[in-house]
């Protein structure tokens, strides 16, 4: 069942937390870690799954350590879908989606735009709000159907997407967790 519940402050603490023992485990690839997704937006309503942006030197680097993270409790599925990507994810004792991370080689344009759309949603909490609504009539309306409720967040993804980019250029904004 697709669940999307207001901002909880614990996302924030949840995430520094895995964030510091990723960092502990994986040690000099790592060049930085994001918090992103929407339970980094302190406007908007949010899936509870902490989303991690990890930038590393290589990708061929954290292939050959991607065992720490499953030391760390994390199923390894490499690309996953996204060329360039390697993804971790994370359920608790009881089966439920708790943290993801998304890996990536500092500074290709995936790490930009996951950033961007992170900073121009917390700097415009009424679209960030509008966004959180969303998400909870999708998730009300396709509570089984995680197709769907991807699918049906596409345009607005997309499009505020493409204007946090040109936002972030403009405002030539700094990166923070």
């Amino acid at each position: 069942m697709i669940l999307v519940v207001e901002h909880s402050v614990d996302w924030a603490k949840s995430f520094e937390q895995e964030a510091n023992k990723i960092g502990l485990a994986l040690g000099s690839i790592v060049v930085g870690t994001h918090h992103i997704g929407s339970t980094a937006i302190s406007h908007t309503k949010a899936k509870p799954v902490i989303d991690i942006l990890l930038e590393v030197t290589t990708l061929e680097s954290l292939d050959q350590k991607s065992h720490l993270m499953e030391v760390l409790g994390y199923e390894v599925k490499g690309e996953f879908g996204i060329s360039g990507r390697r993804y971790f994810r994370m359920d608790n004792a009881i089966g439920q989606r708790t943290h993801q991370v998304h890996a990536f080689e500092a500074g290709v344009q995936n790490v930009i735009r996951h950033i961007a759309f992170r900073d121009y949603m917390r700097a415009h909490p009424s679209i960030a709000i509008e966004y959180g609504e969303l998400k909870e009539r999708l998730a009300r309306e396709n509570p089984n159907d995680m197709e769907a409720y991807i699918s049906g967040k596409d345009f607005f993804v997309k499009e505020h997407e493409r204007r946090a980019l040109l936002w972030r250029h403009g405002n030539n904004v700094q990166t923070s967790p």
